[in-house]
């Protein structure tokens, strides 16, 4: 379901197949491009801290996982029509919930290990990320199928670049944001 569209299954022609997933590569590759922007505007706070930079992907895997898996249980729960205006808030509020309750668990397991191999305030700074990013990726993964269905965009087929975008830059600008605060005292 990654670029593909309704019409698009295993049996389609080659060029037919690689045309059509190529538009959503290109768009991920734009998007890609902004998530790298974000990073950029910390160049000053990444050559003085580069602990920062190896955390990265932490930050932005976890983010991108937990946003995936609650956008796959919407596109299914859209699909299977469970999924509508009466029971949106109680979806937002358990999302967020469980979002926060990961971000949580998986805050202080990765602030001990990066406390542990880098320093405590590191540690601190990614924790406090990760926390962040996980309840962001809940409500992205809740809110962006609900907007692309809005759009008659197929959430099953844009999703994924969607809430990864989402997941990517505001994990990204969480995380340097409050690296440069708190480590270098600077305002982000």
């Amino acid at each position: 379901a990654a670029g593909l569209d309704e019409e698009e299954d295993l049996f389609s022609p080659v060029p037919r197949a690689a045309r059509r997933r190529a538009l959503w590569l290109g768009i991920n590759l734009a998007t890609a491009f902004l998530a790298s922007w974000v990073i950029g505007r910390f160049e000053a706070t990444l050559q003085q801290i580069v602990a920062l930079a190896v955390l990265m992907p932490i930050v932005a895997s976890m983010g991108g996982v937990a946003a995936t898996q609650t956008l796959t249980l919407m596109v299914r729960g859209i699909a299977l029509g469970q999924v509508g205006v009466g029971n949106l808030k109680a979806l937002f509020n358990k999302e967020t919930l469980v979002g926060f309750i990961n971000g949580m668990v998986w805050a202080v397991v990765v602030g001990i290990i990066a406390g542990l191999w880098f320093e405590p305030k590191i540690g601190f700074v990614i924790a406090a990320a990760m926390l962040i990013n996980l309840v962001i990726a809940a409500l992205a993964g809740v809110a962006v199928p609900l907007l692309l269905k809005r759009m008659d965009i197929d959430p099953a087929l844009a999703g994924g670049v969607v809430v990864t975008t989402v997941t990517d830059v505001m994990g990204f600008l969480v995380f340097l944001g409050l690296g440069t605060w708190i480590l270098i005292g600077i305002p982000a």
